[in-house]
């Protein structure tokens, strides 16, 4: 995986732009796109499971959630790609969704959070997501947990197939838990892409350290900028990320039991050491741009240095030529049989005079 592009290609802006789906002044719990691009036809499965053996199956309308399933099992149900504003409607009916959670999830510009209401949890996190040019961004997941269920919402990234796999085939624990492990399941999914990014940023950085250490002359500037870019998203993921997790063991919630809130801290432990590795990188990215710039500065005052010397070295010379080049008939040393050799020989001796004392002020 890579991550951001070469200082030769178009420049990515430092701050995203943020858009809002519904307009200003809408009634609080809107749920119209507005403006904002429909994804292609969501896909809704429902994944239903036990101790003893797992079922997945495509739901072809949102009616089909409506009938009745065996309470002896978990059920979770992933709908991939924010649909148009019916289906979501249709999915609040069907789950007793409550309006401004369905608000948020259209609106896919939300910061982590977690919101409890009566008869569910809403939780909102991020994942991130590189593409194929390297670009860096962050994709919404909304996750509805009750009781016996979780619904989860995203746009298609694939990155929490892991889960799937876990509850199919039988690995881990997971089937052997309730409704909450599967969503601490999902949420570490999520928290655990968030490490190759961090690692392939610090490998950039490396690369970076490296090339400058050893007077590489790739101008870096874009480069640092790029990365710097890239850690301002994450700190501004992972830090709400964090503390929506600390809610998640702090507040009394009586979706998440006592045993799940023990593997919640492992995932809380994640997002400690996640903001940390990404404020000790942007330190470092800022090290390195003021290496850089300190470089630059550097090997700009080497170039002046020995233009100054050269200059120097040149400015009695070009005395001496001026001087025996008037044209004045009667000047004494016009008619000196070795003239010219005295003035090369001075010359010389002059050029080396002032590189000797150069040399032993430690200016060259």
């Amino acid at each position: 995986m890579t991550i951001g592009k070469t200082a030769s290609e178009p420049k990515k802006a430092v701050l995203r732009a943020f858009r809002r789906a519904t307009g200003v002044g809408a009634t609080p719990g809107t749920i119209d796109r507005g403006l904002q691009p429909i994804s292609a036809a969501c896909r809704i499965t429902r994944i239903s499971y036990n101790r003893d053996n797992a079922e997945e199956e495509v739901i072809d309308t949102v009616a089909e959630l409506n009938e009745d399933v065996p309470a002896d099992r978990t059920y979770w149900f992933r709908v991939e790609g924010v649909a148009d504003s019916e289906t979501i409607q249709q999915l609040g009916d069907a789950f007793g969704l409550h309006p401004l959670a369905l608000e948020d999830v259209v609106n896919t510009h939300q910061r982590c959070k977690v919101e409890d209401y009566d008869d569910h949890l809403f939780v909102v996190s991020r994942i991130p997501l590189v593409d194929a040019q390297g670009n860096l961004s962050t994709e919404q997941v909304s996750l509805f947990l009750g009781d016996g269920f979780v619904l989860s919402i995203h746009e298609g990234t694939p990155k929490l197939d892991p889960v799937r796999e876990r509850i199919l085939w039988a690995r881990g624990k997971i089937r052997e838990q309730k409704a909450d492990y599967l969503a601490y399941a999902i949420l570490d999914t999520v928290i655990d892409n968030y490490f190759p990014v961090i690692e392939e940023i610090g490998n950039r950085l490396n690369r970076i350290d490296d090339d400058l250490e050893q007077g590489g002359c790739q101008n870096h500037r874009q480069e640092i900028r790029n990365v710097r870019s890239d850690l301002l998203l994450l700190r501004k993921t992972i830090w709400p990320q964090r503390d929506a997790i600390a809610a998640l063991l702090r507040d009394d919630c009586r979706f998440i039991l006592d045993s799940t809130k023990t593997w919640m801290r492992d995932c809380y432990d994640h997002t400690i050491q996640l903001m940390d590795v990404t404020e000790t990188y942007r330190e470092l990215c800022a090290d390195l741009r003021d290496f850089y710039v300190a470089d630059i500065s550097f090997r700009s005052s080497e170039v002046m240095k020995t233009l100054t010397v050269i200059a120097t070295l040149f400015m009695p010379l070009s005395f001496i030529a001026g001087f025996y080049g008037m044209n004045f008939e009667h000047m004494p040393e016009l008619k000196m049989k070795y003239g010219y050799p005295a003035a090369i020989a001075g010359m010389v001796l002059m050029a080396t005079s002032f590189l000797i004392y150069f040399r032993r002020k430690n200016w060259i």
